[in-house]
């Protein structure tokens, strides 16, 4: 197996090749916040314009209402278009982005870059309820994408990049920097390399600033002064968290069957499945406008009003079903945003029942509709630590820590007993089966590329001599990093559990090679 010397460059200079990737990190950074920014900008823009659309349609008649209508039809034919131009940009952009990594996938960067932004301020704005996080997500990556192609850089630094470019755009999104690094790391990239956490956490850093800098430094939602939820009170924290892990799979079985709904009624034109959502925003905007959009204003309505616990299951129900035929429209726009909300709620009613039938102190109903959030993201994304942690910079409130590590983990383990597949991984699959190559593409001849892979505690490799390990075919193990040390393999080198490898492969061959890797850690378990 012959490779160019640029190829060994990661391994070689280790040191300086981190350095770079931070310093990468921060341009691609500054570059994803300003695309991320942009973008929020016009969407919180397009929700005031909303809000006020429909009472001035109200007092305007029928006649202005039927012309409302065709603009939403007109917008559904322009999106089913823009669908059929660049399916990459379709839905909410993470499973792209995460197949991309995997090397599943390839996304035309330019062109995901233009269809997802103008799609995405269309759907959300039009009042389809998804939120801009995913999109965000999916921006920051191509963005960081079109950066490394511009500067031809090598393809593991490309997709280290890509990395951090998401993280950037969740940061810039949520205005959460920490959050965007730890997304990074545990949805994305599924390890804690050393070289992913330097460029993350300057690019998300950067974007962060970016964002600060033209939206202010409050928190994206509005929970001013939580009392701290006292130990005794833990016992509603669990029930709370059995609950989330219950919705939360409900949410990802309904999706994927909404979704399949969907893929049945092959005859029917792409902009007619877009504009049966979109006509129903147009109805919910006249009878309950709470529940259009991505649903920032109505978590913020949550901390300073006490809705009738019949109103909020209301509520619930139709921004749910409201979320699936959005989704499963196939329009740009995420669930990030409308699982939050989804999970507010769920915390205020929850909190509202055990106020009535078990004496909760009404003092803390804020608190769990916190909680809630970070409860139903765990459940539904299986990240509890990125849901934690959001929600912390989310709301602004770090002395709730505890209280929300605890919720989330209860909701992650009742969603794992549930056999709940990562929402983001379910998607990832559905893309994947609709793309399916053929064998005659999946072996085309590529380049060579180094592919990073870390050692786990519970990999049938760690402990094995490098001669012992059968591995795949045209992979040459090129690297151990342990630490800061690095040790040159030779046949008694012995793989240990946090080590982190770099394996000199066919391009094609990486997806082979990481199935491999994980199958290995999946035999122990």
């Amino acid at each position: 197996m012959q490779a160019r010397h640029s190829d060994y460059y990661p391994v070689i200079h280790w040191r300086d090749f981190k350095l770079k990737l931070f310093i990468e990190g921060v341009f691609v950074g500054l570059l994803s916040g300003m695309v991320g920014v942009a973008f929020r900008f016009v969407l919180e823009k397009a929700d005031l314009w909303r809000a006020e659309l429909f009472p001035w349609l109200r007092e305007k008649g029928p006649a202005v209402i039927v012309i409302w209508f065709v603009i939403l039809a007109v917008i559904a034919v322009i999106l089913g278009f823009l669908g059929r131009k660049e399916p990459m940009a379709v839905g909410s952009g993470i499973p792209q982005v995460k197949g991309e990594l995997v090397g599943h996938l390839k996304m035309n960067w330019a062109q995901v870059l233009a269809v997802k932004f103008a799609g995405g301020i269309l759907a959300i704005g039009a009042g389809l309820s998804l939120g801009r996080e995913g999109p965000s997500v999916q921006l920051g990556a191509v963005t960081a994408k079109g950066f490394s192609r511009f500067f031809k850089r090598l393809q593991i630094e490309e997709k280290y990049l890509m990395t951090s470019g998401a993280g950037a755009g969740l940061a810039a999104a949520f205005s959460a920097p920490l959050a965007g690094v730890i997304f990074s790391l545990e949805e994305l990239h599924k390890n804690f390399s050393p070289a992913v956490l330097m460029s993350a956490m300057s690019a998300s850093l950067t974007a962060d600033f970016v964002a600060q800098k033209f939206f202010g430094q409050s928190p994206v939602f509005d929970f001013p002064n939580l009392p701290v939820l006292p130990i005794n009170a833990y016992g509603y924290l669990i029930g709370l968290g059995v609950v989330a892990g219950v919705l939360g799979s409900f949410f990802n079985v309904t999706l994927l069957s909404v979704l399949r709904g969907y893929d049945r009624f092959t005859r029917i034109p792409q902009a007619l499945k877009i504009m049966f959502p979109l006509f129903l925003a147009g109805v919910l905007g006249f009878i309950l406008p709470q529940v259009l959009g991505g649903g920032n204003a109505l978590v913020d309505s949550l901390a300073d009003t006490r809705y009738t616990l019949g109103f909020l299951v209301i509520l619930w129900m139709v921004k749910f079903l409201f979320t699936m035929l959005s989704f499963g429209s196939g329009v740009p726009g995420g669930i990030f945003l409308p699982l939050l909300v989804l999970g507010a709620l769920t915390g205020n009613i929850y909190a509202q029942v055990m106020q009535h039938f078990f004496h909760f102190n009404p003092e803390f109903i804020n608190n769990f509709i916190v909680f809630a959030m970070a409860a139903y993201f765990t459940a539904i994304v299986k990240a509890p630590i990125t849901g934690s942690i959001l929600i912390t910079e989310m709301t602004g409130t770090l002395e709730h820590m505890f209280a929300l590590v605890a919720v989330s983990m209860t909701a992650y383990l009742i969603s794992d007993l549930l056999k709940t597949v990562p929402v983001y991984d379910s998607l990832l699959d559905r893309i994947l089966a609709k793309q399916a190559q053929s064998r005659s593409e999946q072996n085309e001849h590529k380049g060579k590329v180094i592919t990073e892979a870390s050692i786990t505690l519970n990999s049938k490799l760690a402990g094995r001599m490098v001669r012992e390990i059968t591995w795949p075919p045209n992979c040459l193990l090129v690297s151990i990093k342990r630490g800061d040390k690095e040790i040159i393999p030779k046949g008694e080198s012995k793989l240990m559990p946090g080590d982190f490898i770099y394996v000199l492969t066919d391009e094609n061959q990486t997806v082979n090679l990481q199935r491999y890797l994980f199958e290995m850690a999946e035999e122990q378990l």
